[in-house]
């Protein structure tokens, strides 16, 4: 599918579009998501020695608190509906979740009641996509405390190990740590398992280091891979998940014959203030998939030499089984290799 999202920054518009496709197996469920974003955004508040050799943190200067427009990365994320719980989400989408204007420039995400929860795959391009991960986060009824509950009711989910955390000293001055051979960035992002101790001589006024160090996650918080890419001015994230967790603050994809609906979001340079689409999206799985490969018989001896496959059996001519109706053949490559792939 291809879904409209509006309303974020930097955005032309406000608005770009969200191409959707999604995939299954017996273990896991893929999605590919695909949207115009003309630059790629990684430069997320890194550290640049001043003229002084003092070093500062770059940041937005319209930012009121949390809401950085400018030197921060670009996200994507999917809004889950963990058992229809979420009311009215099925048909109105995120926006029952969305609170604007209480207390943060770009408002507050929690649900209604207690015991309607959504599952949340955030994507981060600096923070968890180099090293393979989405921030799995899920959403509850938490009311916006500025000490007890800065977000409202977006929150992680439990982890064992990795993660990402800011790279500075204990009094916030300087960075702690630096890229390999403390070579000025690019990359925006230290990998904890490459880090070296910062060493302030290596440096030039100008010059910026990465602001975070990121580490692949394990645990519930680290369910969900991922794969990217941006090129073009396009980028294409890869998702992937096993269709069930076993966790309570995860979607689970147990029942195939049910639909599930979602919303999607796309942050373009912002810390929240992302394009979303209206309405609600649906997941569905296809039947024909759910049967597996194990009745699909193989090509046979006599098809040697023969390039084509479509011209015989779409019309089930020279007594050739036609194309099944439970899988669409017309939109599958006519030639044998093709085919070979399932008929081996």
């Amino acid at each position: 599918m291809v879904v409209s999202v509006a309303n974020g920054a930097n955005l032309p518009g406000g608005a770009t579009s969200v191409s959707l496709r999604a995939l299954y197996d017996d273990k896991s469920v893929y999605v590919l998501a695909q949207w115009a974003d003309k630059t790629q955004s990684y430069r997320r508040a890194p550290w640049q020695k001043q003229a002084d050799g003092t070093w500062k943190k770059l940041s937005d200067p319209n930012d009121l608190g949390g809401d950085s427009n400018l030197v921060y990365e670009d996200k994507l994320a999917l809004l889950w509906n963990i058992n229809d719980s979420i009311k009215s989400f099925n048909q109105v989408g995120c926006l029952v979740t969305c609170h604007p204007g209480e207390t943060k420039p770009f408002g507050n995400k929690y649900t209604a009641a207690d015991g309607e929860l959504g599952d949340i795959w955030h994507w981060k391009s600096v923070r968890t996509g180099p090293v393979g991960n989405v921030d799995d986060q899920y959403l509850d009824n938490t009311r916006y405390d500025k000490d007890k509950a800065p977000e409202a009711g977006r929150k992680s989910d439990a982890k064992t190990s990795g993660g990402y955390s800011d790279n500075q000293t204990a009094d916030k001055k300087l960075p702690a740590f630096a890229l390999p051979d403390n070579k000025p960035a690019p990359p925006y992002w230290l990998l904890d398992s490459e880090k070296v101790a910062f060493d302030n001589s290596k440096y030039q006024p100008g010059d910026e280091v990465p602001s975070i160090i990121i580490a692949p996650m394990t645990g519930d918080r680290g369910d969900i891979s991922s794969a990217q890419l941006w090129r073009d001015g396009i980028w294409t994230v890869e998702l992937s998940r096993k269709l069930d967790t076993g966790s309570k603050t995860d979607i689970q994809f147990t029942d195939l014959k049910k639909s599930y609906y979602f919303g999607v979001a796309v942050f373009d340079n912002a810390q929240v203030r992302h394009a979303w689409n209206s309405g609600a999206l649906k997941l569905t799985f296809s039947p024909a998939a759910s049967s597996g490969l194990t009745t699909v018989k193989a090509l046979p001896a006599n098809h040697a030499g023969r390039t084509t496959c479509k011209v015989c059996h779409e019309a089930g001519a020279a007594g050739a089984p036609k194309f099944p109706t439970t899988v669409n053949h017309a939109l599958f490559e006519d030639n044998n290799k093709f085919c070979g792939t399932c008929h081996r």
